[in-house]
């Protein structure tokens, strides 16, 4: 476990539905419920937080949340115990997963590989507990390539990182680099804010 990080988001989770809550999740809602829609099979949510994502989930589900931080899965446990299908939640760095081999169907994520510590080495670890050919959905904010934004992006980073998320990772690179097959890349907001579906081979 990834104490270090795991602090930080500790530290973050009763200020995390202030911050994050309203403007932000209202925004991206429309595109999250359609991401989340294809939700099928066993499926595995990646940095559950405080459940923020929970409402946009369809029902009927089979979902198993993993968050780094105790605390943020504290704040969840209402909108965990609300959710019209089965979920199971509990504490799991991504680098460092229980989960057998070729387990899930499925996995998503949102807005979270801005935060892991080693992003191809976790992407590379949910390639692992994927079955051949399952699926990874992820909802994310990334690095920019366009003028000026890559630049103010590459400027905060050092700042945004130390409370929380990197603002400039290129996801989309890391994803290929964790030995993903892309099938798709849909942007939301320029290029900063996009879909981006793989499989594993």
């Amino acid at each position: 476990m990834d104490l270090i990080t795991q602090a930080k988001w500790d530290k973050a989770a009763k200020t995390f539905d202030l911050m994050a809550g309203d403007g932000p999740e209202k925004r991206w809602a429309p595109y999250k419920t359609e991401l989340f829609s294809q939700m099928h099979g066993k499926v595995l949510f990646l940095a559950v937080g405080t459940g923020l994502d929970i409402e946009r989930f369809p029902s009927g589900q089979d979902i198993t949340g993993i968050d780094i931080s105790p605390k943020m899965l504290e704040q969840a446990k209402g909108r965990v115990a609300a959710y019209d299908g089965t979920m199971n939640v509990m504490a799991m760095d991504v680098h460092h997963m229980s989960f057998p081999d070729n387990h899930f169907d499925q996995v998503f994520t949102s807005c979270t590989f801005c935060s892991v510590p080693n992003p191809v080495d976790g992407l590379t670890a949910l390639k692992r507990v994927l079955k051949p050919g399952g699926e990874l959905h992820m909802f994310e904010h990334t690095g920019s390539h366009f003028f000026p934004f890559n630049v103010m992006l590459n400027v905060i980073t050092p700042l945004t990182r130390t409370f929380g998320p990197e603002v400039n990772r290129n996801t989309v690179k890391n994803v290929q680099a964790a030995g993903f097959n892309i099938s798709k890349v849909q942007n939301i907001y320029l290029d900063v804010v996009k879909i981006i579906s793989a499989t594993a081979p």
